[in-house]
């Protein structure tokens, strides 16, 4: 693999990516690394899905047609292959974006995910990913596969291509955002781990029914080159039982390639100074102007305007993974002794969301909640308040 990073070519593949499509924060991250590897010299390019979703009016004019009538092997002897298009979009910062398109398996699906052929819906694009390669169009010297959806990705190289003289030889990173979500139909919750898929066997085809009892997961932790996770610390928790859900014991095994990478923000986005979502622009020279964002955030959510009063703020998914338990937990001792108002934003578990409107319904002037995913709304809450809760 070429050292010099101007020459280094890496294909990012993911279920979505912004601003194309954009379910959760994932999709942010996926386009802040690209962007930033782009900045720094490396050819980058991203590969998804082409959902029907996908405003297609809004990136018409960019749209271009990369491969026409591309054969994907399923694996399957009465159907051994789907016809699908590669198209591509160079974005304004330069950065180009592939797109899988499949009338039946993307284009005509409402969302992303939670579909019952999902398996099949992955094993094409990690199959269709290394489809394309193949025709010559961009050939990586790393792909990049990001949880469950792409980690087929590496079990095919390793496997199925690994006589490919344009594939066998390039290095996968597989990087694991949810450990939770496995990718198989059936509840791995309290089972050890030789009741399940052992991730050796060879990948079933596209339709069959055992395809829905592999653990994609798995399958990128035993063949990527690297694996990598979200924080240095979250990368030594789940070599535990409590939170290695059920993968401990192979993530122990594999942890001399296992790492933690905190995920990074875009500064260009993320700066109070330029900011044009948030009320009022400051630095940490003019840290004075930042009282019109506070009042600002307590207007948004509804709460007594105070200068005083001091705020926390919290982001996230609502996952026991990102603390919200202890937040709801522990939250009710702070509010009553204290003039402090908390406001929370991200959508998830419904249990947690339900323990959040209690929050809000016990301590009404005290607490705003948006239990729902937004992309706009915490630049004013990053702004606005005084101490943000990072309990993960």
């Amino acid at each position: 693999m070429p050292q010099n990073k101007q020459n280094l070519k890496i294909l990012i593949v993911a279920a979505e990516a912004a601003p194309y499509a954009t379910v959760g924060g994932f999709s942010q991250v996926v386009a802040y690394l690209a962007k930033n590897m782009l900045q720094m010299g490396v050819d980058v390019r991203v590969f998804i899905p082409k959902f029907g979703s996908i405003d297609a009016e809004k990136y018409q004019s960019r749209m271009k047609t990369a491969i026409t009538g591309l054969e994907v092997p399923t694996s399957d002897e009465n159907n051994p292959s789907l016809i699908c298009n590669v198209k591509y979009c160079k974005g304004e910062d330069g950065l180009i974006t592939y797109f899988l398109e499949n009338q039946e398996y993307y284009e005509k699906r409402a969302n992303v995910y939670n579909y019952s052929d999902d398996p099949t819906r992955w094993a094409l694009l990690s199959r269709g990913v290394l489809e394309f390669i193949r025709s010559g169009e961009f050939v990586p010297d790393v792909i990049h596969c990001n949880d469950w959806h792409t980690a087929l990705i590496a079990n095919y190289i390793k496997t199925v291509y690994k006589d490919d003289l344009l594939i066998k030889n390039i290095t996968t990173v597989f990087t694991i955002h949810n450990l939770a979500i496995q990718g198989y139909l059936l509840d791995h919750r309290g089972s050890s781990e030789l009741e399940y898929d052992d991730g050796k066997s060879d990948i079933a085809s596209f339709f069959a029914p055992r395809l829905n009892s592999q653990n994609f997961m798995k399958r990128g932790i035993l063949f990527a080159d690297v694996v990598n996770t979200v924080s240095k610390h979250y990368s030594k928790e789940i070599l535990t039982p409590e939170y290695g859900e059920g993968l401990d014991r192979l993530l122990l095994e594999l942890r001399g390639k296992l790492f933690g990478i905190v995920n990074g923000l875009d500064y260009d986005e993320f700066n109070p100074s330029t900011d044009a979502l948030i009320k009022k622009n400051f630095d940490v020279n003019n840290m004075e102007d930042r009282k019109e964002n506070k009042q600002a955030l307590q207007e948004e959510f509804d709460l007594p305007v105070s200068d005083e009063t001091l705020i926390l703020g919290f982001v996230g998914r609502l996952d026991h993974q990102k603390g919200v338990d202890l937040i709801i937990e522990t939250l009710p001792h702070v509010l009553k002794d204290f003039d402090v108002q908390f406001v929370q934003i991200g959508g998830g578990d419904s249990n947690l969301s339900a323990g959040l409107y209690r929050l809000k319904d016990q301590f009404s002037t005290q607490v705003g909640i948006h239990p729902y995913p937004n992309f706009t709304l915490p630049r004013l809450l990053f702004a606005g308040s005084d101490c943000i809760l990072y309990p993960s």
